[in-house]
Parts: structure tokens; C-alpha cells; sequence
């Protein structure tokens, strides 16, 4: 008889916790190379949070980030430089060390160009690119952290923005912090508001769903909270359909995860969102955008150095 050993070994989608494994390996591998100090206990880790520009591959890149950093706290606004961004499988470092330099010198072309081949369209370049966009307002988030997207290409207050989330090891979208603590059972509030805490608080992310009619299928049906897991998810694509514009996930195509294709989270998640808004949820790849920035000719001094980073 087939054990379940045995069979495990024949099953037929990569595992995350492979593609894990040979990502820290990439990253202990970068830092040991650079003589960098450790974590004692996990390699893969700079020692301390306050090293995180050790973990950005250009220097211009991270004075950049801390002159974003004191000009938005001079003007009260913050930036959410996230726990981690010392870890070497920060998403958050990546999205800095990738697109970080496109911003930095003003050549965005190879993102555009990803994004054309994805056939994701935007109609405003208004501004500079905003890395860790906030807008309180939008979901009436008064305290605490408030919803934040990594990137926005193009005026986030015109119509035809670009709402852009990074995601590279992670197991999936953030979920609620009521039902993680143990404070709601997890079951669908609709119907009956008052047994959601955050609706209760003041937060906007039923009424939202109700604006872009998400509450005329699934949701409404579904027993479950889809908030509970997906909690993310959904606040970052509302939050970009309230502005007018479109969400993107960059990932890395080895993620199980995010992966391209009919069993990524992000088709599951799709069946959730009514269809004439769908086409303003889009996906990219990192591979192809690293392609794409190699093919340029501009960044070379750069892009090899971040291939070696992350095992590509």
C-alpha cells in the first residue's frame, strides 16, 4: 500500500515551503557574502531592525526612502516602513530594491512595458510614484495603522491611478486582527452589521463593499466572513476602486501563492469580485519586469546584483 510519504512526494503543485527554503538560502548567502551581522538564530535576518538599509542593494536608493521617511513626517503624514524590512524575505525591501531604482532615476519604461504586456491600462502619470500610500479618509481609519498600498503610480486623487501591492514569500493576503485574536467567531456579518467590531468602531469596509456591489453575490451567501482570511485583499481593492483606479499584485512567479494560472489565490479571490470590475485587478511577475529592466540596457549596474539576491 502507498504511504502518505509517498504519496506526498507525487503530489502535483510545487510547495511553498520549498520555494522558502532555497529564498533564504538566497538571502544568508547575500548577507554573509556582504559581511554583514546576523541574527544569531536566523541567518536569513539582519541583527537588528535599524540595519534595514543594509538590506537595499543601492545607497541612492535607501537615502531616498529615509528623505520620503522625514519629509512625510515633517509634514505629519508618516510612512510605514514595515517591522521586517530587515528580513531578507521583506516583500517591502524587495519592492525597494526592484522598483526603487526605476524611481530614483526617473525610468519607469520597463514597468510600463510589463504592465502593456499584461494588458493593464492606466491614464494618469501625474505625479511621482508614491511608495507606502495612505488615505484615511477613505475608510474613515481615524487610529491606528490605516490601510497602506505599497506603490501608486500616476495622481491616487485623479481617476486611471495604479493601486500596486508587492507580495514575494508570503502565505497569503492579511487577514483580520478581531478573528486572529479571538474576538469574532468568523461568520458572515451581512445582514447584521452590529456583530462586526469594525463596523461597529466606525470603519467603512461593509459600506464600501456595498458601494461596488460586492454584497449582490458570493459574500452575501457565504457563511463565513470572507474578511476573516482576505481581509487585505479586499480593503486594498476597494480602496483603489473608491479612487478610480486599477489594483496590481507584483509577485514572483516560483510563490505557489501568487502564482500565475488557475490555482493562484488571486483567481479564487476574483470569483468574489463583481465581474464588470474585474478588469481593474490585474498581476504582474517580477521575472518579467527583471527581464524587462536587463533588456534596457539602463540598470545595469544593479539588476544582476538583485538577481543574486534572490536566488534568480
Amino acid at each position: 500500500m502507498v504511504n502518505s510519504r509517498q504519496l506526498a512526494s507525487k503530489w502535483q503543485y510545487p510547495r511553498r515551503s520549498r520555494f522558502i527554503s532555497n529564498m533564504r538560502k538566497a538571502a544568508t548567502a547575500w548577507f554573509q557574502g556582504k559581511g554583514l551581522k546576523l541574527h544569531p538564530k536566523y541567518e536569513y535576518c539582519l541583527a537588528d531592525r535599524k540595519d534595514w538599509k543594509n538590506n537595499i542593494i543601492l545607497e541612492e536608493v535607501a537615502e531616498y526612502i529615509e528623505d520620503i521617511q522625514k519629509q512625510r513626517g515633517d509634514k505629519g503624514n508618516g510612512f510605514a516602513l514595515h517591522d521586517y524590512v530587515h528580513h531578507g524575505l521583506s516583500s517591502q525591501a524587495m519592492l525597494f530594491n526592484l522598483i526603487g531604482p526605476l524611481i530614483r532615476r526617473h525610468d519607469l519604461e520597463p514597468l510600463y512595458e510589463v504592465l502593456e504586456q499584461n494588458k493593464i491600462k492606466w491614464s494618469n502619470l501625474d505625479t511621482l510614484p508614491i511608495l507606502e500610500y495612505e488615505d484615511r479618509k477613505v475608510f474613515n481609519e481615524d487610529s491606528g495603522q490605516p490601510t497602506s498600498i505599497d506603490l501608486v503610480v500616476g495622481n491616487p486623487d485623479k481617476e486611471g491611478a495604479l493601486f500596486i501591492e508587492c507580495k514575494f514569500t508570503e502565505s497569503g493576503f492579511g487577514g483580520c486582527s478581531v478573528f486572529e485574536q479571538g474576538d469574532c467567531p468568523g461568520q458572515n456579518p451581512v445582514g447584521d452589521l452590529k456583530e462586526c467590531y469594525l463596523h461597529h468602531i466606525g470603519r467603512l469596509y461593509w459600506e464600501r463593499l456595498d458601494n461596488f456591489e460586492f454584497l449582490n453575490g458570493a459574500l452575501l451567501t457565504n457563511a463565513t466572513c470572507i474578511l476573516a482570511s482576505y481581509y487585505q485583499f479586499f480593503r486594498e481593492i476597494l480602496f483603489a476602486l473608491y479612487k478610480g483606479g486599477t489594483f496590481v499584485i507584483l509577485s514572483d512567479n516560483r510563490s505557489p501563492t501568487f502564482s500565475f494560472g488557475v490555482r493562484g489565490l488571486l483567481p479564487f479571490l476574483l470569483k468574489f469580485v463583481p465581474s464588470n470590475y474585474r478588469n481593474q485587478i490585474g498581476q504582474i511577475n517580477v521575472q518579467d519586469l527583471v527581464t524587462t529592466i536587463e533588456k534596457s540596457g539602463n540598470h545595469d549596474d544593479w539588476i544582476a546584483e538583485f538577481k543574486n539576491k534572490y536566488g534568480m
